[in-house]
């Protein structure tokens, strides 16, 4: 299965300016938060993390027809290297064994994209 998914930087920008630590604590882990504002772009880095947890979502969706929320996926980063997933929850842990799941994220100026894949 696969999901992807692209958003404006822009619009996770209007969301922290308008809502912030209320929008930040519900959509990112403090893992999330702690590795993002060690990145020269704050806001790029979220939105990054903002498109792969939708494409997680419809990649989930598609193979399990199970509707996560934002805060159960956390996308972790290691400068240079592949983003890893982690499902936050513990009563669907069972469907993720004998599967991989693979995200790639990118971001520029404006906009950032994931893709995940599900084999």
């Amino acid at each position: 299965m696969v999901g992807i998914d692209i958003v404006k930087n822009e619009r996770i920008k209007k969301a922290i300016e308008r809502f912030g630590d209320k929008f930040l604590n519900r959509i990112y882990t403090q893992r999330e938060l702690g590795y993002c504002t060690q990145q020269k772009s704050f806001c790029a880095c979220l939105s990054a993390r903002w498109a792969c947890k939708e494409a997680v979502l419809k990649a989930f969706y598609q193979r399990f027809g199970i509707v996560l929320r934002f805060s159960q996926i956390e996308v972790l980063g290691d400068r240079g290297k592949p983003a890893k997933v982690n499902i936050l929850r513990d009563d669907i842990k069972h469907l993720l064994e004998g599967i991989s799941l693979y995200v790639s994220i990118s971001h520029e100026r404006d906009y950032s994209v994931a893709v995940a894949f599900i084999l």
